[in-house]
C-alpha cells in the first residue's frame, strides 16, 4: 500500500460516510432480532410465479435482445408503458417518453441528480427529517443542506419561505428542494393536495426546483389519493422520481426519472459515464410482468397486508408503550415515526434494544445537521404479525426501564 493514500482521497470521497441504516442491519441479522430497522418490503408480496413465467418465457422468445446492452435512456416497452398507462393515465401528467429516462433504482436518481447540480457548497432544502439515502447523495456532492421542519402535513410552507427569503437576502439560492410528499421516510406524512399548490407556488416565486421522491405513492391504505407535485405544475419546476423497489421487488433495481428534456438530457449523459444502461434483463422483465396486468392485482394484496401489519403495530403501541411516548398513524407506505420524551436519545438506547433482540433506525440519522435525537424510524412492513408484536413488546420495555 503507498504511503499516502489518505492524502490522496478526492474530496467529495472524503465526505463520504457508512450507511447508518446499513451499519445498524449488520447488527440486527443476527435470527433471534426482531428487526424494525431497515427498508424492506415483505417477501410475501413478491409474484414469485408470475416472474417465473415472465423470465421464462422472456429467455425463449428475446433472450438475444436481453442479454445484450441497452440504450441508456432505457427499455422503449418499459418507458412507453409507465408513460401511456400510468403517468398520462392516472396520473395525468402531459409528458413523452422523451421526459422519462430509466435508471438502477431510485437511489442512483439521487446520485445523478446530485451530479448534474450539485457543486461544493451548493445549498439544497431539505426535510427536517428526510430520507437518509438523499441525504447522502447530496453530500457525497458536497451539498450543504438546510433543513426545514415538518408539520402534520410535511415541510411547513412559513419555514420554507423564512427560509428562501433569508436565502435571497443574501445572495444565495438553493439548486432544488428535496420533497417526500406521500408517506414521507421517515416520518410516514402524507403532504395534502393544498399544502403541495402552496409549496409549489412558494418554489416558482423564488425559482427554485422541486424533486419530488415518492416511492410509496401506490401503497395507500385510507384517505384521499393526492396528485403529483409535477401533475399540478406545468412550467417545468419539478423533477419526479419513481421506482419498482416497494410495489414490485428491488432486487430489479429499476427506478425512473420524469423531468424537462433539458434535464432528462443532463442525466443521460451523467448516466453513460456512470453504468452506460440499467440492466435490459431486469427492464424487460418489469415491462412484460406489466403486460400481463398483474399489477393491480399485486398492489391490492400488498396494501391489504402492509394494512394489517400496520395496525397490528399500533394496537401493540397503545397496549404497551408508556406514557409520554407518540407515533405517527400513517396513511400508507412502509415507516411510522416514534417520538420519545425529549430528555431521551434514541441512539443511546439502541444498543440496549439490541440487547433485547429488537431493532430500529436512530432519528438524528435523518437530519441534515442536528436533531432528532428523541425519535425512531419503526418499519411495519417486513417483520411477521407475531413478531411485530413480540417487537413492540421488548421495545416498549427497553423504553420504559430507561425513562
Amino acid at each position: 500500500m503507498i504511503s499516502d493514500l489518505e492524502n490522496i482521497w478526492s474530496r467529495s470521497s472524503r465526505s463520504l460516510k457508512r450507511s447508518v441504516i446499513r451499519e445498524l442491519l449488520k447488527l440486527t441479522a443476527r435470527p433471534e432480532v426482531i428487526s424494525f430497522a431497515g427498508g424492506l418490503p415483505s417477501p410475501d408480496t413478491f409474484p414469485k410465479e408470475d416472474l417465473k413465467q415472465v423470465m421464462m418465457e422472456m429467455m425463449d422468445q428475446e433472450s438475444n435482445f436481453v442479454l445484450q446492452y441497452g440504450t441508456t435512456e432505457g427499455d422503449m416497452i418499459l418507458r412507453k408503458r409507465l408513460v401511456e398507462k400510468q403517468y398520462r393515465t392516472i396520473e395525468g401528467m402531459d409528458i413523452t417518453v422523451d421526459n422519462l429516462v430509466i435508471v438502477t433504482a431510485s437511489q442512483q436518481a439521487l446520485d445523478l441528480i446530485g451530479k448534474i447540480f450539485i457543486d461544493p457548497g451548493d445549498k439544497i432544502i431539505v426535510g427536517a427529517p428526510s430520507y437518509l439515502g438523499g441525504l447522502s447523495a447530496f453530500r457525497t456532492y458536497g451539498a450543504d443542506m438546510v433543513g426545514v421542519e415538518l408539520d402534520d402535513e410535511g415541510m411547513d410552507p412559513v419555514k420554507l419561505e423564512q427560509t428562501l427569503a433569508e436565502m435571497k437576502a443574501q445572495g444565495t439560492r438553493p439548486k432544488f428542494m428535496y420533497i417526500i410528499p406521500d408517506f414521507q421516510n421517515p416520518t410516514g406524512i402524507t403532504m395534502p393536495e393544498e399544502r403541495r399548490i402552496k409549496i409549489l407556488e412558494i418554489a416558482k416565486k423564488y425559482d427554485v426546483l422541486i424533486l419530488e421522491d415518492s416511492p410509496y405513492r401506490e401503497i395507500r391504505f385510507e384517505g384521499q389519493h393526492q396528485k403529483t407535485f409535477f401533475s399540478l405544475d406545468n412550467t417545468g419546476h419539478v423533477i419526479t422520481i419513481g421506482t419498482f423497489s416497494k410495489i414490485l421487488c428491488p432486487g430489479l433495481r429499476i427506478g425512473w426519472v420524469i423531468a424537462d428534456k433539458r434535464i432528462i438530457d443532463k442525466i443521460v449523459m451523467a448516466k453513460q459515464a456512470a453504468d452506460l444502461c440499467t440492466s435490459p434483463l431486469t427492464q424487460r422483465i418489469a415491462a412484460r410482468f406489466l403486460e400481463k396486468e398483474k399489477m393491480n392485482e399485486l398492489l391490492s394484496s400488498t396494501v391489504a397486508m402492509y394494512k394489517e401489519k400496520r395496525d397490528i403495530m399500533i394496537e401493540a403501541f397503545e397496549k404497551h408503550m408508556p406514557e409520554g411516548v407518540s407515533w405517527v398513524k400513517p396513511q400508507g407506505g412502509l415507516f411510522l415515526f416514534l417520538t420519545l420524551p425529549e430528555h431521551m436519545d434514541s441512539e443511546t438506547l439502541f444498543m440496549k434494544a439490541i440487547e433485547k433482540n429488537v431493532a430500529y433506525v436512530i432519528g438524528s440519522a435523518f437530519y441534515a445537521k442536528e436533531g432528532g435525537l428523541n425519535k425512531m424510524r419503526i418499519n411495519f412492513s417486513y417483520a411477521s404479525k407475531e413478531d411485530i408484536r413480540e417487537g413492540v413488546r421488548r421495545l416498549a420495555e427497553v423504553i420504559r426501564e430507561n425513562m
